[in-house]
């Protein structure tokens, strides 16, 4: 039976195993501080992923060297130097495929109002600690004597799941609203569960989340959700208030569910999608942002749709309409990439379209058009309708995946026949050209979308039957083709 005293061995044992697997680097950059007369430790986020077994290849160090000092070792050291981050006392490099990060000792303060700190720089390795945002993230290695340095009790916290700060969360949400942000991230990326002081504070302070600007916040969000347990962070955002600051459409769908008008808790449900879209991901892929973002967001249109119809149910009309137009605002205003943007309000365009089915009455027409109109983004669709399911009624949600596996099966067909992720008129611009005696304009563009629609409908066409369905619409349109 494992104990504190094992959970504590063994995560001793994850840290030199990791240490170890990155000796050559860490170990070859403490002897060339420690030779100019400096210290060198391994320092938060790296050690903390260490005693977890999880130490990736981006490596946090500091040291009482001052930033030019820093500079001038690693310049004769790395691979490749930066020193973008110097003013903020941080200079970078590169070393056999690890990238390290070095920065001064700090001791800052903050102005309250921008976040922005009064960059000071520390004498010592716990004044350095003690100003880090979480306590799991206030250890330290010496690298020279491999002492783990933990004053503040960071490793305790890390084995009972527990996340806390190391001053009172106040002060530390107050030098930096972000960590509120950051909290929520912990919660999905290491599945710690903030301690209730820390749960406080955040409601609390909800509204400083304004103080930051929208990328930083669009960074969080992002590793939030590609974090292990995503639903927690949303539901820890919910609940303290900070997603009316960020994610507002997200609360916004807690609908009030009377016993006269029973629908689906539309925010749960979406909290589920969630959940069964990440389960659909490739294993040992990574983390699909934009179907995590169009699974979180794809009912969002559903609040300002929902109507009372008279027999006692609800409709949502058109909520998808809806939906993927206020996910493209909310996307840009936290300045997401076009290309995210895009994607992720077109699969919540489209969420709804497999419903028109039935039971397989599309004809092959329908078909091309959904494969068509989603594009690359099709095999995102086909786990976001999959993920959509979440009906108790264990017979209806069989009898939804059936209905809908006959659908991938009819794709697969038609696309054996026809290649679907290329479905472009039979003729091409300059061929229509020539055949209409007409120069390059709208006209062209015209009778292109007229040939891409009958593709769609009927197909590939023969060349002949191409151009005779071309000469026969031009005639339509008042043009007179050269014979």
């Amino acid at each position: 039976m494992s104990g504190p005293r094992s959970t504590s061995q063994r995560a001793q044992q994850n840290a030199v195993a990791e240490l170890t697997r990155i000796s050559g680097v860490a170990d070859s950059l403490a002897a060339r501080f420690h030779e100019a007369g400096f210290d060198l430790y391994l320092v938060g986020g790296s050690v903390r992923d260490a005693l977890l077994g999880r130490l990736g290849t981006d490596l946090d160090f500091t040291t009482n060297a001052r930033p030019e000092e820093i500079k001038r070792l690693l310049s004769g050291w790395g691979d490749a130097v930066w020193d973008t981050g110097i003013a903020f006392g941080t200079v970078g490099a590169s070393k056999e495929g690890k990238t390290c990060e070095v920065t001064t000792f700090r001791a800052d303060s903050y102005d309250k109002v921008s976040r922005n700190p009064e960059v000071t720089f520390g004498d010592s390795l716990e004044e350095d600690l003690v100003r880090r945002d979480f306590t799991v993230n206030a250890m330290a290695v010496d690298l020279s004597t491999k002492k783990f340095v933990d004053p503040l009790g960071g490793m305790t916290q890390l084995l009972a799941g527990e996340l806390d700060t190391p001053a009172t969360p106040e002060q530390s949400f107050s030098d930096d609203p972000l960590r509120m942000l950051r909290a929520a991230r912990f919660v999905s990326q290491l599945r710690l569960a903030p301690a209730a002081r820390v749960v406080t504070a955040m409601t609390e302070m909800a509204e400083q989340i304004t103080r930051i600007t929208a990328e930083r916040v669009q960074v969080e969000i992002s590793k939030l959700l590609c974090g292990a347990a995503p639903r927690a962070a949303i539901e820890l955002l919910v609940h303290t208030g900070l997603a009316e600051y960020v994610l507002p459409e997200v609360p916004a769908m807690r609908l009030a569910i009377d016993e006269h008008h029973q629908h689906k808790d539309v925010y749960q449900h979406s909290l589920t999608v969630l959940e069964q879209a990440i389960d659909l991901e490739e294993e040992d892929s990574e983390p699909d942002l934009t179907l995590r973002l169009a699974a979180l967001l794809h009912d969002i249109g559903k609040p300002k749709t929902r109507r009372f119809e008279s027999g006692g149910g609800v409709s949502f009309h058109h909520h998808e309409v809806v939906g993927a137009k206020m996910a493209r605002t909310r996307l840009r205003a936290l300045r997401y990439s076009k290309e995210i943007v895009s994607d992720v309000s077109q699969l919540v365009f489209l969420h709804l379209r497999f419903h028109g089915y039935g039971t397989g009455e599309w004809t092959d027409s329908a078909v091309r058009r959904y494969v068509t109109d989603a594009g690359h983004l099709l095999p995102r669709l086909h786990k976001l309708v999959r993920a959509d399911c979440t009906t108790r009624n264990r017979r209806r949600a069989l009898a939804l995946q059936r209905t809908y596996d006959d659908l991938e099966a009819r794709i697969a067909r038609i696309g054996e026949e026809e290649d679907l992720a290329k479905v472009r008129p039979d003729l091409d611009g300059n061929e229509i050209m020539r055949l209409l005696g007409i120069p390059a304009g709208p006209m062209v563009g015209k009778a292109w979308k007229h040939l891409k629609e009958l593709r769609l409908e009927s197909g590939p066409l023969e060349y002949e039957d191409a151009v005779a369905a071309l000469l026969d619409w031009a005639r339509e349109q008042g043009l007179n083709p050269p014979s």
